[in-house]
């Protein structure tokens, strides 16, 4: 497949015009590569060592997540070296999908609900930054935590909560959280929760790791399309 049918099918996987405004100048095709594509990696984050498995691996293209550079650069130096310079050497085109990945129908949060057993889903769509979905748990938040490969920081009585909220990545947000509790959510599951939020929330609050939520979305991806998922699990661990 030549570069310009490969952005084309990616754009139609996540449109573009889905993305919020913070993401303008992120996503896309953050770096050129070869023109043709055959052998693509995917991972949540292009980490270096994410970039450094796709050029050992001969891939024609890495299609992440995450954007991979935040700040305007007018240099290149220390960890964005790590991450370009094995791209470029190997001619790998870079792409990242972030929000217009969330809010895409089938996306993240999508995924992430099937994943932990949510069913009859309903999608939190009533803004244009609204993402996640509220569904009926079939399955224990230990039973949860075991899906996700993380722990779970609960603050609030989880005890009979059957209507959950999921919302992939840092989307604990107070208006998140009350659109939630109006399509019937009796606790809400994100990552990255500050506390005057969990203070704040009418709703118990349920914080697992940003990676946990949304590498399942990448993974599925990957998977439907042939690609190879480059795991980068970030270590984390509690002591108590």
């Amino acid at each position: 497949m030549d570069k310009d049918a490969f952005v084309a099918l990616l754009e139609k996987i996540a449109p573009p015009m889905l993305a919020e405004d913070f993401d303008t100048g992120r996503i896309g095709l953050i770096a050129e590569g070869t023109d043709q594509i055959e052998k693509v990696g995917c991972a949540l984050d292009a980490t270096p060592y994410v970039c450094e498995r796709a050029a050992a691996e001969r891939f024609d293209a890495l299609v992440v997540h995450h954007p991979a550079f935040w700040a305007p650069m007018h240099g290149i130096t220390g960890r964005n070296v790590e991450i370009l310079r094995p791209l470029l050497q190997n001619n790998i085109n870079l792409y990242a999908m972030h929000t217009n990945f969330d809010h895409v129908h089938g996306g993240i949060n999508d995924v992430l609900a099937r994943e932990i057993g949510l069913t009859d889903c309903v999608r939190m769509d009533k803004t244009p930054s609204s993402i996640g979905v509220v569904g009926t748990m079939s399955k224990s938040f230990a039973e949860i935590s075991k899906i996700l490969g993380c722990g779970l920081r609960v603050w609030g009585d989880v005890s009979g909560v059957r209507k959950l909220a999921a919302a992939g990545g840092s989307a604990f947000d107070m208006e998140l959280i009350l659109e939630a509790v109006s399509l019937g959510a009796e606790a809400y599951l994100a990552s990255e929760l500050k506390y005057n939020i969990a203070r704040e929330s009418p709703i118990p609050c349920i914080e697992a790791t940003h990676y946990a939520l949304e590498a399942p979305g990448m993974r599925a991806l990957a998977k439907t399309h042939g690609w190879e998922f480059i795991e980068d699990t970030p270590l984390t661990s509690i002591i108590q």
